[in-house]
């Protein structure tokens, strides 16, 4: 492996530090995958099949019991934001009826602009982050009805 060490072992602290139990990164040709079989068994391995990063990422629906709202979670850690670009409107907003499919956000992580896509068709009701702020995986986001 070429990939500088020193970026080995921060991308091995920051996977202890965190619920992840596996990094992919792609620097350039290279790449690693780090991955947490226990809370003391770390596994650094050159990923061997070629595959691109997706950059529309799928999200997690769940269910709520408040009256048969869903929500809209992020797929992955990142930075939340509402707009494709700073002097663009936001992808969605309060009161606005989307269809399933239709892209309501964007997740920045590791400077890859992540698009994410609602699964179902509804009215939002909330959304639940501020433009700009850190999301963990899981989080909630957007609620629906």
């Amino acid at each position: 492996m070429s990939m500088d060490i020193r970026k080995i072992k921060k991308l091995i602290e920051m996977l202890q530090e965190s619920d992840l139990t596996e990094i992919e990164v792609t620097e350039g040709e290279e790449a690693v995958r780090i991955s947490r079989k226990s809370s003391n068994d770390i596994v650094v391995e050159k990923p061997t099949s070629e595959r691109k990063v997706e950059s529309i990422v799928s999200t997690e629906t769940k269910e709520t019991s408040v009256s048969g709202s869903k929500t809209i979670t992020s797929p992955i850690v990142g930075t939340f934001y509402r707009r494709p670009a700073p002097d663009k409107d936001p992808y969605v907003k309060v009161g606005d009826v989307i269809d399933a499919g239709q892209i309501v956000c964007i997740v920045e992580a590791m400077k890859m602009m992540n698009e994410i896509k609602s699964e179902f068709s509804g009215k939002i009701v909330s959304i639940e982050v501020e433009d700009g702020e850190p999301v963990q995986f899981s989080q909630d986001l957007i609620t629906l009805e």
